[in-house]
């Protein structure tokens, strides 16, 4: 376990660096688990517990002859005595008024910002306050969490941020039917005088039964929703079932802060995710992703030396400032995961660069799911509005219009014609005589099978014939006789 002190980082150099690689070890894993005990909340004025100035010392203080110890009144074995009922449910009550005045710190908002750029595997926390809920994140005891499906799980286990190991102060739940409800001012104000409120749904069946003559049944007392020690957990079964699907995602690093790591189940938990974190990492140090499976504890005190060896860096400090260091380093370290891309609108119609803008977009690149802003259903599919447009070139409809010359198409693109032997698709293939009526005169069929006459109908047929695309026949050379040699 290497130990940094991170008061003295200014005198000492090798700190400076170890806390730097802790910071891009932050800013480059994808799958970081936080667990965190009351001591992220004292920045807030949230007293934790086993400080000099805790809640176990200021208990004894308040109440020096009711418990024997601080921790006795945060044992399930306080309700059988009604003298520490009364001084649990008025110490509760004046602990609710005080969380209720205060807001979340540092380091809340920096488990939301994990979360927010996609790097928070899940968060578990010790506290009751319910703070990260405030900050952003759904925690397992909220209203919100609870499952309404027909299944076992009674919250919705792929959507809670942060599991609430030890419940949460504002629900108050039934010690009989175990219903639960929201902490109300008449609650708080019960507690305050040490009185539990009666739980309203086992006094409504008490007067039904009343009302058809039935047996009657016990009404049972409302408490604060928190999980003391040894009590089981009503939520057990699910958080199991978080606990391992986080497991099998194989988380590449743990952060602990504020806690001193004393009870048993949570010890149990961080051992388990801190080997699976180291089973992420590199084999060697000469490998690659140098900055993965680091468990890193931020606490003002010390772990115990049963840590020795699970617990990889040991920051002594106070949470808040060590968050703060983080985001710093990674600002520098990474701008890009600190990109914001705007999406700008032009004002009052005007288009051109001198024109006012307006951002009506502002999304992460990095951190959002989609950097693109959907239109609204009743804008979908409608053209803009138009708008007056700017030019430096002249109208082009108001200059005139000039007939275009059209070149003629190749001989290739020519429309061709349905049949490929007609008239006029070569000279050769035209037709030399006209086509002949359908039904022939006497006097014209005489023309084709009498003996030939000198007749009007026969030079008529002659110039058809010299209108044909025949040439003229040759003029033969008349006969002479015997051809006489020259120079016999």
């Amino acid at each position: 376990m290497i130990t940094l002190d991170f008061a003295g980082q200014k005198a000492d150099a090798s700190t400076r660096r170890a806390l730097s690689d802790l910071s891009l070890s932050v800013a480059k894993c994808k799958k970081i688990v936080v667990v965190t005990g009351a001591g992220i909340s004292c920045s807030s004025g949230i007293p934790d517990f086993r400080s000099s100035d805790g809640l176990y010392a200021l208990v004894k203080e308040k109440y020096p002859d009711v418990v024997l110890k601080g921790r006795d009144l945060f044992d399930a074995s306080l309700f059988r005595d009604p003298t520490s009922t009364a001084v649990f449910y008025t110490f509760i009550a004046q602990l609710k008024q005080s969380i209720d005045a205060a807001t979340p710190g540092p380091t809340h908002h920096f488990l939301q910002l994990l979360d927010s750029k996609k790097k928070l595997l899940r968060s578990y926390t010790q506290n009751i306050d319910g703070f990260e809920a405030k900050a952003g994140l759904l925690g397992s005891a909220s209203q919100e969490a609870k499952s309404n499906g027909k299944g076992k799980s009674k919250i919705r286990t792929k959507e809670v941020r942060n599991v609430q190991l030890h419940g949460d102060i504002h629900r108050v739940r039934c010690r009989s039917c175990s219903a639960e409800y929201a902490c109300t001012d008449e609650h708080l104000r019960m507690f305050n005088e040490g009185i539990a409120p009666d739980c309203p749904e086992c006094l409504e069946r008490a007067e039904a039964r009343v009302a058809r003559s039935a047996r009657s049944i016990k009404v049972g007392s409302l408490r604060p929703a928190i999980v003391l020690y040894d009590e089981p957990h009503p939520l057990g079964d699910d958080i199991g079932t978080i606990q391992c699907a986080d497991v099998s995602r194989k988380p590449d690093m743990l952060i602990i802060m504020g806690t001193s790591l004393k009870v048993h189940g949570l010890k149990k938990l961080v051992k388990e995710f801190a080997k699976t974190v180291h089973s992420a990492g590199p084999s060697s140090p000469s490998k690659a992703k140098k900055w993965s499976g680091k468990v890193v504890f931020v606490n003002r005190t010390p772990p115990a030396a049963e840590w020795a060896g699970i617990i990889d860096y040991h920051v002594v400090g106070e949470t808040d400032e060590w968050v703060g260091k983080v985001t710093e380093d990674w600002k520098k370290m990474r701008p890009s995961d600190w990109e914001i891309q705007q999406t700008l609108v032009a004002t009052d119609g005007d288009v051109s660069m001198n024109g006012n803008f307006k951002v009506v977009a502002s999304t992460k690149t990095k951190a959002g799911k989609d950097t693109k802003k959907k239109p609204r259903k009743d804008e979908e599919n409608v053209p803009p509005p138009p708008t007056a447009m700017v030019l430096s070139t002249p109208d082009i409809t108001s200059l005139p219009v000039r007939d275009v010359f059209t070149p003629p198409l190749s001989p290739s693109k020519r429309r061709q014609a349905t049949s490929h032997y007609s008239v006029e698709s070569s000279p050769s293939k035209r037709r030399t005589m006209p086509p002949l009526k359908k039904g022939l005169e006497d006097g014209a069929r005489g023309l084709l099978f009498a003996a030939k006459k000198p007749d009007v109908s026969m030079d008529l047929y002659d110039d058809m014939n010299d209108l044909s695309m025949q040439s003229p026949p040759k003029a033969k050379p008349p006969k002479t006789g015997r051809a006489i040699r020259v120079g016999a």
